[in-house]
């Protein structure tokens, strides 16, 4: 039994030092280096980017417009109340109204319900009165028309709101992918440059025994050790320009955990055939940019049309009956209905007529605009895709380069060792070859950056489906 106990205590013994290794590789793993291809770093950003949901949020102010914007419908209770006391007379009666109001915007009817109860100098006995108002506008908002085209008019410009939130959100994300690409980019050029000053740095010991062995001269060792002092420099500026880049990256993300992040080949919009003709057609029939336009054009048609109304007189037809009587129980009432309308006419109506002249201005305004929109997307878009097919042809041309400046150092190497050429001949073929390395990474990056603009531009980068 002795035996056994010992045995289980040994076995928990080992479980727990088991465990407690488990606990101290996983936080080695955290300070591990991780690699972020493009699309871990959008869905990361996505969620956890602030900038985002600040963007996204502006929508959800969007189901209240109408309510601010337009006529209360609320049924509204009025109650007043008092208690006379009369200085010259021996009495002290309560007086009070109660009213109940009601508007229903999209046909302008109002209706009113009162109650009221009052006392008199002249008479011991209470007035009451009850009474039920209906007024209908029919000239200006007659029947609610001004009501509705206000109503309208929100409908389009939250519909315009949420249009312009994607946008927003489309252009923050392609913000970021392009940083994702410039980090890709800085991380690159700094591999590039961590090589070169390696290969630079052999090249001094190599010349540096070469000398002693009276091969090379002074001179010699001197100039590749302002080579490898050139290209140490160059090294300090790239991992600069590569935290700076990754300092970016960590705040998309809100990276807290330890360790460092490596990008990985950005392949996520590789292969996407670019075309003018075809997509520019696409864009102008379906795109949200197009919709807009044609939502601004409506809503100022609309805004027209109410200042138009609100040049009408105000004319609204009143039916109401009434009762009175003594006392709270209203006694020896009597009652009476009538009809009549109200009029308000501003004469000259300086106001009203400034605000149509310049609402038929906007809506030509408008017109013009989208016009002069369209021409200048047509431009846009096309230089994009003369830009894009420019980057392309430089890519190809510079792996050509790249491949020549390799076969040239290769020569010059061999040439040198043999002493055909000078030492300067073969420095200038180093630095030609890193300078083709650094060039073919800039217009790649620049080209796929390209391609997100292109995606942005003709509204495919994000849709609505994408974002909820």
């Amino acid at each position: 039994m002795r035996n056994l106990t010992k045995y289980i205590i040994l076995l928990f013994g080992l479980w727990i030092l088991l465990q407690a290794n488990n606990l101290f590789a996983a936080d080695l793993k955290q300070d591990e280096d991780r690699i972020i291809s493009l699309n871990e770093f959008i869905s990361l950003a996505a969620h956890n980017d602030t900038v985002f949901e600040e963007i996204l949020i502006e929508e959800l102010t969007l189901q209240y417009r109408k309510d601010l914007a337009l006529p209360s419908r609320d049924i509204i209770l009025g109650v007043k109340a008092d208690y006379d006391f009369f200085l010259t007379q021996e009495r002290e009666d309560p007086d009070g109204t109660v009213s109940l109001d009601k508007l229903f915007p999209n046909f302008g009817t109002s209706v009113g319900i009162a109650y009221s109860s009052s006392t008199s100098f002249n008479s011991r006995v209470n007035s009451s009165e009850f009474s039920v108002a209906i007024s209908q506008p029919i000239a200006g908002n007659a029947f609610g028309r001004a009501t509705r085209l206000q109503e309208k008019i929100i409908g389009v410009e939250t519909e315009v709101i949420k249009h312009q939130v994607i946008e927003a959100y489309e252009d923050y994300l392609a913000e970021i992918v392009m940083a994702y690409y410039d980090w890709y980019s800085a991380y690159e050029n700094l591999q590039i440059g961590q090589s070169a000053y390696n290969e630079n740095l052999k090249l001094l010991r190599n010349i540096e025994g070469r000398k002693k062995s009276s091969i090379a001269l002074p001179v010699d060792v001197n100039k590749i050790k302002l080579q490898v002092l050139a290209k140490k420099e160059k090294l300090i500026e790239l991992k600069q320009e590569y935290e700076a880049r990754l300092n970016f990256i960590h705040t998309a993300m809100r990276f807290t955990v330890g360790g460092s992040l490596m990008p990985d080949e950005p392949k996520m919009y590789q292969g996407l055939q670019i075309s003018f003709e075809r997509d520019f057609g696409a864009f102008w029939k379906e795109s949200r940019t197009y919709k807009m336009l044609e939502l601004l054009k409506t809503k100022t048609s609309f805004e027209v049309d109410k200042e138009a109304d609100d040049l009408l007189p105000s004319i609204n037809l009143r039916l109401g009956y009434a009762m009175d009587g003594d006392d709270f129980e209203m006694d020896n009432d009597e009652g009476m209905v009538y009809t009549g309308l109200s009029l308000q006419w501003p004469f000259f109506d300086s106001v009203d007529r400034a605000e149509y002249k310049t609402a038929k201005i906007n809506l030509k305004k408008t017109g013009l605009n989208t016009a002069s929109t369209h021409y200048k997307l047509f431009r846009d878009i096309k230089n994009l895709s003369q830009q894009i097919e420019r980057e392309r042809q430089l890519i190809e041309t510079g792996k050509e380069k790249i491949d020549l400046a390799q076969a040239v150092l290769k020569d010059e190497e061999e040439n040198y060792s043999y002493g055909k050429v000078t030492l300067n001949d073969y420095i200038s073929s180093v630095n030609v070859l890193d300078a083709n390395r650094f060039n073919l990474i800039k217009h790649n990056t620049q080209y796929q950056k390209l391609i997100v603009e292109w995606l942005r531009i003709t509204d495919k980068l994000v849709g609505r489906k994408d974002i909820y």
